[in-house]
């Protein structure tokens, strides 16, 4: 079953069961997903659903920081509850220590040897660890390497 299916199957049962949340955010993702595919022309497979999920999930923290910081703690904890159930169907994160191991066999792929190659670096780790880590974590770690 595709992760669009699997929505649609998660859509009707919150119906069923009367859950108006979790329906909510389902409704919003599959949106997100229908606009996009009207909008290119395209039939979005597995990972750009999982692209579009993770670029909702940004939103949200983005929202829920802007909620914090004007003290609307209300509207964060909406936003917050959201990105749960949208991380419901996103793949599970990497750990860091797993993100090292793929940063050091790519250096070993690259030959990388100072912060001048950290361009080539993440253009070899980005393929690689899309959907399954935080690029920003990714990012963070490649340059701490450099740093020492």
């Amino acid at each position: 079953m595709t992760l669009k299916q699997q929505l649609v199957e998660d859509m009707k049962a919150a119906m069923k069961g009367g859950d108006k949340h979790t329906l909510g955010v389902v409704r919003l993702i599959n949106a997100a997903i229908k606009q996009r595919e009207v909008d290119e022309r395209i039939e979005l497979d597995d990972a750009a659903v999982i692209a579009a999920m993770e670029k909702m999930v940004k939103q949200r923290k983005d929202s829920v920081s802007q909620f914090e910081a004007a003290n609307r703690e209300d509207l964060a904890a909406i936003e917050r509850a959201e990105i749960v159930v949208i991380e419901k169907y996103l793949p599970a994160k990497l750990g860091e220590a797993e993100i090292q191991a793929a940063i050091d066999a790519a250096v070993t792929e690259t030959g990388a040897t100072g912060p001048a190659d950290i361009g080539k670096l993440m253009g070899v780790l980005k393929p690689k660890l899309a959907g399954l880590a935080d690029m920003g974590l990714v990012s963070a770690l490649v340059k701490k390497k450099f740093a020492s």
